[in-house]
């Protein structure tokens, strides 16, 4: 690249909310992108704005038993069940290796009562190398815990709340789709101190196999993510962005630059990439220099100046 297109290079970095700056707006989804050192070997991780790591529970987690993934038309649906070795081991084994790098690390975190969610995030905040938390009551394929606390109000609100007491760090609280009116959920967070929202997880499905007659999942149901997704995911950052003043990040179903870039103009701070790993190892990296070429093409200096553009008159 010559002098002349390094001056051109737009400017990257947006604020997430809480004081967090990352240096671009594309975020490793939690879930699919491990604890990062499963993906090193494939780029530099500093080329992305953050790291949202695996789901994280006070005590280890063995998950859901197998089949857990099955793939469907433009998605795939998923029952792991938030498998994971526990905040300790976590902090212990997993962590370490994320602290070599510039860009955010961003905790996943969940609990089957209030009380753990209270507890991994005390834990978790007195711990180095920690940006911010994602709190996930949202997710659609455990028993307790998860998608209990995102569909209602009120229990949103609480544990949005006793999150925020126990903690100094920057707090995400990831939606569920699987609601009536996601906006209701979004003002109740927002209320109980949410420094930003992610939205959206899952949405719940299900697929079977018609010879054998049983699912295909051994959960049975399971949380449908990918392409098939994004025009709802679209619609509800929309929404939602619409109706809060905290940032809003943008997950599910981008693949592509011109996808996050979508997400973006809705509204969005930020974006988070997930089931396009699976695909294409690269994807997170090829989104931010699709997002660079096209600003830099169309003379934009900073990504900031193309949030929330959208023109809704026709």
């Amino acid at each position: 690249m010559n002098s002349n297109n390094v001056k051109n290079i737009p400017k990257m970095a947006v604020h997430i909310g809480g004081g967090l700056t990352i240096k671009n707006p594309v975020m490793a989804a939690s879930g699919t992108f491990g604890y990062g050192e499963e993906y090193a070997p494939y780029y530099d991780i500093n080329r992305v704005g953050a790291v949202i790591v695996k789901g994280v529970s006070l005590e280890p987690r063995a998950g859901n038993p197998p089949p857990r993934i099955m793939e469907t038309p433009c998605g795939m649906l998923n029952a792991i069940g938030l498998e994971n070795p526990g905040v300790k081991i976590f902090i212990k084994e997993k962590l370490p290796f994320l602290r070599q790098y510039t860009t955010a690390v961003i905790v996943n975190v969940f609990g089957e009562t209030l009380d753990e969610y209270k507890r991994v995030v005390e834990i978790v905040s007195q711990t180095e190398g920690v940006h911010g938390l994602e709190i996930n009551i949202s997710c659609p394929n455990v028993k307790k815990g998860g998608i209990v606390f995102g569909t209602d109000p009120d229990m949103a609100y609480e544990i949005t709340k006793e999150v925020k007491s126990a903690t100094d760090l920057p707090v995400l609280v990831k939606l569920t789709p699987n609601v009536t009116d996601i906006c209701v959920i979004a003002e109740s967070v927002q209320a109980a101190g949410a420094d930003a929202i992610s939205l959206i997880n899952t949405l719940t499905g299900m697929s079977v196999d018609i010879e054998q007659r049983i699912p295909h999942l051994a959960n049975i149901t399971g949380g449908l993510s990918g392409p098939a997704i994004k025009p709802i995911a679209l619609r509800m950052v929309w929404q939602v962005a619409k109706k809060v003043t905290v940032p809003v990040i943008g997950v599910g179903g981008i693949t592509s630059a011109r996808d996050a870039m979508e997400f973006l103009m809705v509204g969005a701070r930020a974006v988070q990439v997930g089931t396009a790993h699976f695909i294409n190892p690269h994807a997170a990296v090829d989104i931010v220099d699709g997002m660079e070429k096209y600003f830099m093409e169309h003379n934009i200096r900073d990504v900031n100046e193309f949030i929330g553009t959208l023109h809704e008159g026709r």
